[in-house]
């Protein structure tokens, strides 16, 4: 490990000034520990904010829900508010990691965490989200858990939150606070396509800081689930995963909300899906019809292909899980 120094600030305005400087935030550190014992990260110095008052869960004005950047995975999953109101925020937190990573690791620290990709983190290998411009080995490498949506020729690495998931499904907002102010940015939005620029992986500004995640509110009743497919049902990552929320009134799904992940380089929409549904009353047949389209776009490597049937198979499972007719 390389030398580095280390801050603990108690407030925002502190945490803002070391930021600005340069400093990297860190809260449970489960994910950048990690990367700094493997040499993949080199900080020069570490910003500890986890005093910062980040660690509520609150049901926003308009019905939505607010969570704080600092709230533990197992305090979010086991809120009260949040498996009543969306079951599959709960459901994508307990699917990931061990229950001593998810006593430690904090919303903010999940949705900010890098890839899982073995290339990138082995540093005598050549990844160009690591180092730009060194190439990508897992193009010709093995790739069976790489993604097969949002590639490009410079990267194709999975991003591995399942709770981030589960917010791109929900159109969650990330809320941030930079030396500029607050401002707030559409899920969808936070977390970068690889394109050229692989080593850019959120729109974050210098120095910002999140402060929390908020989930608007959904018409009434909304029935909602996160399926995880995986090589283990142990800890693992997923090979493919489905968040979905839907919205049936009258006998009609009125509102379709998914995503996917295991399967793209940013957690991944599906609304080719959302539209087939839209209007149309469950069935086997819709489910099925509806899960066909998931996998639209999709570019397999030699040793994924099996991903894009993989993930019509799990969208529609879930779809029936979630709709009825299961």
């Amino acid at each position: 490990m390389y030398p580095f120094s280390f801050t603990k600030v108690s407030d925002t305005r502190g945490a803002l000034a070391a930021g600005k400087r340069g400093g990297r935030y860190i809260a449970g550190g489960t994910t950048l520990v990690d990367l700094m014992r493997e040499t993949v990260e080199r900080p020069d110095t570490l910003v500890d904010i986890s005093d910062l008052p980040l660690r509520d869960v609150t049901v926003t004005e308009r019905g939505g829900l607010r969570i704080g950047a600092l709230v533990r995975m197992a305090e979010a999953a086991a809120h009260p508010k949040v498996r009543t109101t969306y079951p599959v925020v709960s459901q994508a937190l307990e699917l990931s990691a061990s229950a001593q990573l998810r006593n430690m690791a904090t919303i903010g620290g999940n949705i900010m965490q890098r890839t899982r990709c073995t290339y990138f983190r082995d540093v005598t290998a050549a990844c160009n989200k690591r180092e730009p411009g060194s190439g990508c080995a897992a193009l010709q490498g093995f790739n069976r858990t790489h993604a097969i949506l949002g590639t490009s020729d410079d990267c194709v690495a999975t991003h591995p939150s399942d709770v981030a998931v589960a917010f791109a499904a929900l159109d969650a907002r990330v809320h941030l606070l930079g030396p500029d102010g607050e401002r707030s940015v559409p899920f969808a939005d936070f977390l970068l396509k690889p394109g050229s620029t692989p080593n850019r992986e959120q729109t974050l500004r210098k120095g910002e800081l999140i402060t929390a995640v908020e989930i608007p509110a959904h018409p009434r009743p909304l029935k909602s689930g996160y399926l995880k497919v995986r090589d283990r049902q142990s800890y693992e990552f997923a090979l493919t995963s489905a968040a979905v929320a839907l919205h049936i009134r009258g006998g009609v799904i009125r509102e379709a909300k998914i995503a996917a992940g295991g399967v793209g380089t940013v957690p991944w929409k599906l609304p080719a899906v959302e539209r087939h549904l839209i209007g149309e009353r469950p069935s086997k047949a819709l489910w099925a019809q509806a899960a066909e389209r998931a996998a639209d776009g999709a570019r397999p490597l030699e040793h994924n292909r099996f991903k894009a049937e993989l993930l019509k198979r799990t969208v529609e499972r879930q779809l029936r899980i979630v709709g009825g007719t299961a």
